[in-house]
């Protein structure tokens, strides 16, 4: 099983003056013991959950990223997951590409249909129905999967229009960045996954038994299309509320291994002070990498 960590909390951002130089030591010190990739979120506010309030510090995914590559030599890279409705997908598909080629090939291209409405109407980005954000979706996959191959055409979509889908240079990452597609919605979302998706991500608050009916739903459609189920990676995102809680940590990611997932995202509190870094690396790491 793979162990990753995603950094989802900028409040220890008390000074911008010094978050470029803390978030450096975050990331090295993750690289440098033994997680597998890192990933950030696509918000421009922070989530409203908790205590957490819209006025708490965030950073803008892709320059963020793009920051991290520039940091790191290894770590995989990606953003936990890209909301649709924020950039023309030409515009992402060249932007995702530019952080895979300097990175030297080391990113994932997560992608969802957003959901964060306060957030976009504070910043004036159009927000039409859930319906109309999962055919964005869709056609935004398409535009991807055209512009990293060789077909240089037009894209005519309902609601995207692209006269010429030119990307050079193309992607390090062959054939190119894994497609995560985030959601659980069985209808579209995972039939998305399926059809167009490398990997798909779930939440664990629906708990191992909903992972376990979601990943049965995926199957299904990938068995409706012809796709191989096995291409696909199978990933949950999880925050640690108590990362010294080691043993129950082990152990419910070896109930998620059971179900075949493999590759658990953690996010966490305190990882500016790299305790909880450190101790996944002693105590959760060598033991979840067994499943």
């Amino acid at each position: 099983m793979r162990i990753s960590l995603q950094i989802p909390f900028f409040n220890w951002v008390n000074d911008a003056t010094s978050c470029g130089d803390r978030l450096k030591k975050v990331v090295q010190h993750a690289e440098e013991i033994g997680f597998y990739s890192i990933w950030v979120m696509d918000h421009f506010y922070q989530m409203e959950w908790g205590t957490n309030k819209a006025q708490d510090p965030m950073l803008e995914a892709y320059s963020t990223l793009g920051y991290i590559a520039a940091l790191t030599q290894k770590v995989k890279l990606g953003v936990l997951v890209t909301g649709v409705i924020y950039r023309y997908p030409g515009i992402l598909a060249k932007t995702a590409t530019t952080v895979d080629v300097l990175s030297g090939g080391r990113t994932y291209m997560g992608i969802g249909a957003a959901w964060y409405e306060r957030e976009a109407h504070g910043l004036g980005v159009p927000f039409p129905p859930m319906a109309e954000r999962f055919e964005q979706l869709e056609e935004t996959l398409q535009i991807l999967k055209q512009m990293w191959s060789t077909n240089d055409g037009a894209y005519e979509g309902k609601h995207y229009q692209l006269a010429e889908t030119i990307c050079y240079p193309q992607p390090v990452s062959k054939p190119h960045p894994p497609i995560m597609v985030g959601g659980s919605g069985e209808k579209k979302t995972l039939r998305f996954v399926a059809q167009y998706g490398d990997a798909c991500n779930f939440d664990t608050g629906m708990g191992v038994e909903g992972i376990r009916h979601k990943l049965a739903v995926l199957k299904g459609h990938c068995d409706d299309l012809g796709r191989d189920y096995d291409q696909i990676e199978r990933t949950v995102i999880h925050h640690a509320s108590n990362p010294a809680n080691t043993q129950a940590i082990i152990d419910f990611c070896g109930a998620l291994a059971k179900e075949g997932v493999q590759h658990v995202i953690f996010n966490m509190h305190g990882i500016e002070t790299l305790e909880p870094l450190a101790h996944f690396a002693e105590k959760i790491i060598p033991e979840t990498a067994k499943f």
